[in-house]
């Protein structure tokens, strides 16, 4: 089901989130964060993916909080279907992360980030924020429980992927590897004695070359292409 909530008092520049679980206290904590916010408006909620799928259409939020484990139309098929989706919302999977097995697939089929069921709601807005504002960063720490179990599940690597990192400079393809091993920008200009701006503009720059998404994108073909490996 899709249920509606409007709430008055919202402004128009209110950013518009749908909440997907098939847990309703799970839904209502969700929903007591985001809405406790000003520029924040839960728009309606949704138990299953197909729930989700038919909420968007409807609702037209910018972003859906997606569980991943649900009855019926699970978390990651409903997130292949809206990422293809021309101008869908941005998916931030609401995950227990260990126990996950499908996240690297979903992140690979679009999705925009992680968000930790369990997460404080201070961490839970900054990252919801971030993922609106098109800035996603997967924390470093579960960019390394994310490489940790879930890159093993990748493909080979393919010779194609290899050679796209022929497109990147030395100092690039240096960045794009500390990306992969999970540390943060200002830990990635501290290793590498630059401004944490400069490093900005370099991972901007390899996104572009490579034609990826985003950051966790970015770390998915660090590891799919063989310039870093597990262990590494």
């Amino acid at each position: 089901m899709t249920d509606l909530d409007p709430i008055p008092n919202r402004t128009a520049s209110s950013s518009r989130v749908l909440i997907c679980d098939d847990q309703e206290l799970i839904r209502m904590g969700l929903r007591m964060v985001v809405d406790s916010q000003p520029d924040l408006t839960v728009v309606g909620e949704a138990a299953d993916g197909d729930a989700a799928i038919a909420g968007v259409a409807a609702l037209e939020p910018d972003l859906v909080l997606m569980d991943v484990r649900m009855p019926g139309l699970d978390g990651l098929a409903a997130t292949e279907i809206l990422c293809a989706q021309p101008h869908g919302p941005r998916i931030l999977l609401v995950t227990t992360f260990d126990l996950d097995e499908y996240a690297y697939a979903a992140l690979r089929a679009g999705a925009n980030g992680f968000l930790v069921k369990d997460a404080p709601a201070e961490e839970i807005l900054v990252t919801v924020r971030a993922v609106l504002r098109d800035e996603i960063m997967v924390a470093p720490s579960l960019t390394r429980r994310l490489v940790a179990r879930f890159v093993l599940h990748a493909p080979a690597i393919a010779p194609a992927q290899r050679s796209r990192l022929a497109a990147l400079t030395e100092r690039e393809r240096e960045v794009l590897a500390l990306v992969a091993k999970g540390l943060a920008n200002g830990e990635i200009a501290d290793r590498l004695f630059v401004g944490e701006t400069t490093v900005k503009t370099h991972l901007g720059r390899i996104l572009t070359k490579l034609g990826l998404r985003d950051r966790i994108h970015a770390v998915i073909f660090a590891y799919e292409s063989g310039l870093v490996r597990v262990g590494d």
